[in-house]
């Protein structure tokens, strides 16, 4: 048995939870924070609006692509070096990034974070999984995750605006190295070593093709944002993003050591679990995204003012996630909750467009936003703990990984798309009206509202979709069981009745 299988059974696992959860808050608000510095580090470092997009682009290029990898890795040569390694290989990113004096080295540093992040992120969710396998203590941890995941982005933005506005653009960077060098001195001290018979072989093919696959899809993704979808460039590299996961798969199904066992992504709960995940995080980033720019440019809000303003959400996402994962989902299983807070989001969403050019943050803006918290709690949480339920140790790392692969292609996507269809509803709506300062105030609020109503739809699909593959009778056992192990009860019983 490895030393971190006995921590689950000692007061330790407690603060390997503190840890973790620091480790993944650290990853997610790292999204969004660095969103409030760029215009200040565009004016610091003199880049173009053109150039701009590639300090968000090499993070998310570094970390869709290298997450597979980075799980794999964690599963070779042990979750402790990779989770300790990602962080002070973060932290030291971090201040690299904080201390550039030009365009390139900021745009380095920030690819160097991605691939730190693709090798903690798996590690931190791996030894989460690994560490709490009673029933109801898995539902505390995983509630707190979920939260974190969920809350996280909010947090970057409360805390980028903060800094910002009291200090300068830098601090937005230099911030991570509060988070990442506790978690690794903890890191250091609480976590065990993996078991050398536990770990496989590294499938080299297999590490290629995906690796490369994912940068091309993410990378064909943004390209579409600025470019647009029909773009010939887009097309090839989407093009060759299909062709490679493909080949992937194909190469996945012959080698004796797959880089992504497909046992692993095959189960029916774990696949809802992992589409609810993409799903979640393609419209959370998109009402982060364009929420931040209604309440700035339309409402006037400064940044930590929109920090302030995500408030509310983030405590709400905090007590449905917890509650609903230490009350709910030992009882029902995943299939009644995650369903029902996709279409609880939607609805937030749908409340959303009503906002207009002089639409006050209590009476538009709040109520949509705690009700779109209470839903993002009730999917991510069980989502998590559904996505990692049951996997083999030897393969927590890279199924871990796959959790956030999702939810880092998710959000590219929907971000792209997103943007897309508003910039379509902008010059729609200008060309039909005319180009005066009100009418084109208006028209960047119909941009919103027609994104709010196209992430409504997609929530709405969503829960649809995961309701059907979802099964009613599977939820975790009820004693102390590894954590390969799963019950399934009858129709008739708890899960089934509530389903």
């Amino acid at each position: 048995m490895t030393a971190h299988a006995h921590d689950a059974h000692d007061g330790r696992r407690w603060w390997i939870l503190a840890m973790v959860a620091t480790a993944q808050l650290l990853v997610v608000l790292d999204v969004t924070i660095v969103n409030i510095a760029l215009p200040s580090a565009q004016r610091d470092l003199g880049f173009s609006d053109d150039d701009r997009q590639w300090v968000i682009t090499a993070y998310a290029l570094a970390f869709g692509s290298l997450l597979l990898l980075g799980g794999r890795i964690g599963d070779l040569v042990g979750r402790k070096p990779a989770f300790v390694t990602g962080l002070l290989g973060f932290a030291g990113a971090s201040a690299l990034g904080g201390a550039a004096q030009s365009f390139e080295l900021l745009v380095a540093a920030r690819a160097l974070q991605g691939v730190c992040a693709a090798l903690l992120a798996p590690a931190a969710l791996a030894y989460l999984s690994t560490t709490f396998t009673d029933p109801a203590e898995r539902a505390k941890a995983f509630g707190v995750y979920g939260a974190i995941s969920g809350m996280g982005g909010a947090f970057g933005l409360l805390l980028g605006g903060a800094l910002a506005e009291l200090l300068d653009w830098r601090w937005c960077m230099y911030v991570a190295l509060l988070f990442a060098v506790p978690a690794a001195i903890g890191g250091l001290t609480l976590l065990g070593t993996t078991a050398a018979s536990a770990r496989p072989r590294l499938d080299i093919p297999g590490t290629l093709a995906a690796s490369a696959g994912l940068f091309a899809l993410v990378f064909g993704v943004a390209h579409a944002e600025r470019e647009g979808w029909g773009d010939p460039a887009t097309v090839a590299w989407l093009g060759a993003a299909a062709g490679l996961l493909l080949g992937f798969v194909a190469l996945q199904l012959r080698v004796a050591h797959p880089l992504l066992p497909l046992r692993v992504v095959a189960d029916r709960d774990r696949g809802g679990a992992l589409l609810a995940i993409g799903l979640t995080s393609a419209g959370a980033f998109g009402v982060f995204l364009f929420l931040t720019f209604y309440l700035q440019a339309t409402l006037g809000f400064n940044p930590l003012e929109t920090g302030l303003a995500f408030l509310p959400m983030s405590a709400v996402v905090l007590v449905s996630a917890t509650t609903t994962t230490m009350r709910v989902l030992p009882r029902t299983g995943a299939r009644p909750l995650i369903p029902a807070g996709m279409m609880l989001a939607a609805g937030g969403l749908v409340l959303l467009t009503r906002i207009g050019v002089d639409s006050g943050y209590v009476s538009h803006v709040l109520p949509p936003l705690l009700v779109i918290g209470i839903g993002f709690g009730m999917v991510m949480a069980p989502s998590y703990a559904t996505a990692t339920w049951g996997v083999p140790p030897q393969d927590s790392g890279v199924a871990s990984a796959t959790v956030g692969t999702s939810q880092q292609v998710g959000g590219s996507i929907g971000v792209a798309l997103l943007s897309t269809l508003a910039a379509a509803s902008v010059s729609a709506y200008a060309t039909d009206h005319g180009s005066a300062p009100d009418v084109l105030a208006r028209a960047a609020v119909e941009g919103y509202t027609t994104a709010f109503w196209w992430a409504a739809g997609l929530f709405a699909a969503g829960a649809l979709v995961c309701g059907a593959l979802l099964r009613s009778d599977t939820r975790p056992a009820t004693s102390h069981d590894a954590p390969s192990t799963e019950r399934r009860v009858p129709e008739t019983a708890g899960a089934g009745a509530v389903a």
